[in-house]
């Protein structure tokens, strides 16, 4: 568990630009009592932000009631990839709210039918039919769920194995995180299904072996035989360092998985919609999975996420087999449609590969002058630093936690430290950020870097 936010108000350097203004202790005061009411009525689990209670959130900036504004590096955990607030996905809720349908659970309606359709047109045409849901974690418990049907039709019940990756976060729910990486977050389930099995993901700093055999050689030592895999599942890039793993193995993995029939899974839950700099983050590696799964950046605002892939693999359940109460919800159709228009018309898959050049250039001139800094990874607008102990690649929270806090501090917005040891910086602004406003926030990001490692 990472270190915890103090809620003792502080004084702080005023900070007064066009861009980011702070002119109160942090945590404000006035805030306290709407932080503390959260304590007391919410679960503990809900405790670990940064407590900076948000009042507005606009474009790439998030505002309190008290007079600070921020640049948000933080989408709001990846969620507001065209941008906080947009007047055209508040116009396009407002309009879908005004004419009365705001639920119709599998009902046929015009804007879901438009929804999976725009979101089908944008995805390679082998992934041909989207199935809607409400979060990631629905999205990849469908994938296992897909995965596994398809494994009994082609091999019998014995063909029922989930590969996936150490470190991979891939939800909250049980299904989700029998998937995922993390020990400390199955400790719960206390009776593991032994279908789920993990190797190392092929990051080049914690796993310096990438080759494909360490694949093979590494499922081979979990007890797994090839013939008994119906699913391999893995984050586009690594949630909790912004790790891709190396083209040629995805290319191997994706050549392994079609030969032995055997479900290639992507989770772009994070990394779709523009996030890495291309429309879907699997186009890095020059692959086509069999399901891609989204959520986050599908609305930059209301819960929704969805299961692509292709026919003959989304229609192996009947109808009424596989839905979902809020599959669709009219209204966070509506914000998705706007949101989607937004990133295509504004052109901010460009905008986040092109900052994203000069966003990992100046992370990597901060490396080679840190020696807390481990390893810089990412693509486009998404960034992780893995913070260590100099000389080590043992992972320092605590200097992820104070690098954190004092960037905060500076007008520049992050939630708190993710990923291995939780001693990851997550860099992840909106796509629509300026490149003078991406300038800026790392000017004040470099800042807190000085003053913190001096």
């Amino acid at each position: 568990m990472s270190r915890q936010f103090d809620l003792i108000p502080r004084p702080v350097a005023r900070v007064d630009t066009a861009l980011r203004q702070i002119v109160t202790p942090l945590p404000v005061p006035e805030s306290l009592p709407i932080i503390e009411s959260l304590h007391r009525h919410e679960p503990v689990s809900m405790q670990g932000q940064p407590p900076i209670v948000w009042d507005r959130a606009e474009g790439f900036q998030v505002s309190d009631a008290w007079g600070n504004r921020w640049i948000d590096w933080s989408s709001g955990v990846l969620v507001a990839n065209a941008g906080h607030g947009r007047r055209e996905m508040i116009d396009a809720i407002s309009a879908q709210a005004a004419s009365g349908l705001l639920h119709n659970y599998c009902f046929p309606s015009a804007v879901r039918a438009k929804t999976v359709e725009k979101i089908a047109s944008l995805l390679p045409l082998s992934l041909d039919r989207v199935f809607l849901l409400t979060t990631g974690s629905e999205t990849v418990e469908c994938a296992i769920k897909l995965c596994r049907t398809h494994g009994m039709k082609m091999g019998g019940r014995g063909k029922h194995v989930i590969i996936s990756f150490d470190h991979a976060f891939h939800g909250r729910t049980l299904g989700s995180q029998l998937a995922g990486g993390i020990p400390s977050l199955k400790e719960w389930i206390v009776n593991p299904d032994r279908g789920f099995a993990q190797v190392p993901f092929p990051d080049g700093f914690r796993t310096p072996d990438t080759s494909f055999d360490f694949f093979l050689k590494s499922m081979s030592e979990s007890g797994v035989e090839s013939q008994n895999v119906c699913g391999v599942i893995l984050e586009t890039y690594q949630g909790g360092s912004a790790a891709f793993a190396p083209r040629e193995y995805m290319q191997s993995l994706r050549n392994w998985t079609a030969g032995h029939n055997v479900l290639l899974v992507c989770d772009e839950v994070q990394a779709g919609f523009g996030r890495t700099g291309a429309m879907w983050g699997f186009e890095h590696y020059g692959i086509v999975p069999d399901l891609a799964l989204f959520g986050k950046g599908i609305s930059s605002s209301l819960p929704l996420a969805a299961v692509a892939g292709r026919a003959g693999i989304m229609n192996l359940h009947p109808p009424g087999s596989m839905t979902s109460t809020h599959t669709g919800n009219p209204i966070a159709c509506a914000a998705a449609m706007a949101s989607m228009d937004l990133i295509v018309k504004e052109g901010l898959v460009e905008n986040s590969k092109r900052l994203g050049e000069l966003l990992h250039a100046r992370l990597r001139a901060m490396k080679s002058r840190y020696p807390q800094i481990g390893d810089v990874a990412g693509k486009g607008l998404v960034a992780g630093l893995a913070m260590v102990r100099p000389g080590t690649k043992e992972p320092d929270a605590n200097a992820a936690f104070d690098l954190i806090w004092r960037t905060i501090q500076k007008g520049v917005l992050m939630f708190g430290p993710v990923g291995y040891g939780y001693a990851t910086v997550k860099i992840c602004p909106p796509l629509s950020i300026t490149e003078a406003a991406l300038a800026e926030s790392l000017g004040a990001f470099e800042e807190a870097a000085a003053e913190i490692f001096a």
